[in-house]
């Protein structure tokens, strides 16, 4: 079993940052894939990014390359996400998963019931 908290969300000016962070309880978070998604309001939850178990793989929407930024440090048993240049699209509840599974290119790693536990969500809002 793994508690997830994220935490770090507020509300920034377009072309600013935030950074996201998502603490796990438990003994074995390296064995876990992290990810995050997100949901605006009336929207269905989307995949953000994610990350494997010991940082090597990293997978991102097209919507948030180059502008996002995953990793994880697991001495800290913690995954953060470094939103940069932000946008006003990309305002939304974001939420913080992991998985069980090991992550790669053929896994449905973008797939919010591939994920086993989840934060309660952390809002960021981006204006004009």
């Amino acid at each position: 079993q793994v508690h997830v908290v994220d935490t770090g969300g507020g509300s920034v000016q377009a072309g600013g940052s935030l950074r996201l962070s998502c603490a796990a309880s438990g003994r074995t978070f390296s064995r876990y894939t992290m990810g995050w998604f997100r949901q605006a309001p009336g929207k269905e939850r989307e995949f953000v990014a994610a990350i494997s178990w010991l940082g090597v793989n990293t997978y991102y929407a097209d919507s948030v390359k180059g502008r996002f930024t995953i990793s994880r440090d697991n001495a800290k048993n913690t995954a953060y996400l470094q939103m940069n240049t932000l946008k006003p699209e990309d305002t939304a509840v974001y939420y913080c998963a992991a998985s069980g599974k090991s992550l790669y290119s053929s896994e449905p790693y973008y797939r919010s019931d591939w994920y086993d536990y989840w934060g309660q969500g952390t809002q960021v809002t981006v204006s004009s």
